[in-house]
């Protein structure tokens, strides 16, 4: 057999081995795919099933063949879902806004500024990443009562301006940069702020905007904090009016309208995910490579 037509037999069956591991990859993937969106078809059929038929169904339907939009009416005419949805958008917003300047101000000055114990203050912002979250609502919740800031914006933003997680992610993407750049700046007498404004936020803009959506996204999943500190429906969010909504709204029975409130609190994040999912992806692949 002749060294050429060897090679082909090997490429053949090394062609029919990757069709095959491809093929069985993407069935995978499918399957996977199937499970996860499963229980969002599920929510979305049940809000567009009527109550009558919903409670009428012995064997849970895959389908409907009657759908109906009145569940979304009753979602934003029974119980005050705007309002629910404006406090969420006021609380994302002012939340993250005020911890990007906080996290960027402090990664920059533990990556760029030289002052005495420095490593060992980051050490400390570390080691706060091991304490859960849960450990410090008390203490949270008692310092806002004392500052008579319950059922108010203030209260709620408060406990939520900063994140040791994302100054540290922030603080690894501002060290790639060069520090021929920050020397070339001080040289021409560019200040630390002016530097940080003009050349590191706009090299490390994809981190920036990654920890952007995550702390919107985390505010508007934020449940425990919300629900401890606000009594006055005036003041609740999307995930603790859903209580609201179940309690005193549809009722615990009215399962198709509960689940059309829930898609309408839900659909704002897939929209926000589905639109800045790369940039989600190269902003924590940037502030995780060093070099």
């Amino acid at each position: 057999m002749e060294e050429h037509e060897v090679y082909e037999k090997i490429q053949h069956k090394t062609n029919h081995r990757n069709k095959i591991q491809k093929a069985v990859t993407y069935i995978f993937l499918t399957l996977w795919a199937l499970i996860v969106l499963f229980p969002f078809y599920w929510m979305i059929l049940t809000s567009v099933k009527s109550y009558g038929a919903y409670n009428a169904e012995h064997t849970p339907a895959f389908f409907t063949l009657s759908p109906t939009i009145q569940n979304y009416i009753d979602a934003f005419t029974t119980v005050p879902l705007v309002g629910y949805l404006l406090n969420t958008v006021i609380f994302a917003v002012a939340t993250t806004v005020i911890m990007v300047i906080v996290s960027t101000l402090a990664a920059y000055a533990f990556a760029r500024l030289n002052f005495r114990g420095k490593n060992l203050v980051f050490t400390l912002f570390l080691s706060l990443m091991m304490i859960p979250s849960e450990l410090v609502v008390i203490t949270n919740f008692v310092t806002v009562t004392n500052l008579d800031l319950r059922n108010t914006f203030v209260g709620l933003v408060l406990p939520s301006v900063t994140s040791v997680f994302y100054i540290y992610l922030l603080k690894e993407n501002f060290e790639q940069v060069p520090d021929e750049l920050y020397r070339a700046a001080k040289v021409d007498g560019t200040s630390d702020l002016k530097y940080l404004w003009k050349v590191m936020i706009p090299i490390c803009r994809p981190t920036i905007i990654t920890i952007t959506i995550l702390k919107i996204i985390e505010c508007w999943n934020s449940y425990v904090w919300p629900r401890l500190i606000t009594d006055d429906p005036a003041y609740y969010l999307v995930s603790n009016g859903i209580q609201e909504i179940r309690e005193n709204g549809f009722g615990r029975e009215n399962i198709p309208a509960m689940m059309a409130a829930v898609v309408v609190i839900s659909v704002p994040l897939i929209v926000l995910f589905l639109i800045f999912r790369k940039k989600i992806m190269a902003g924590v692949s940037q502030g995780g490579t060093k070099g």
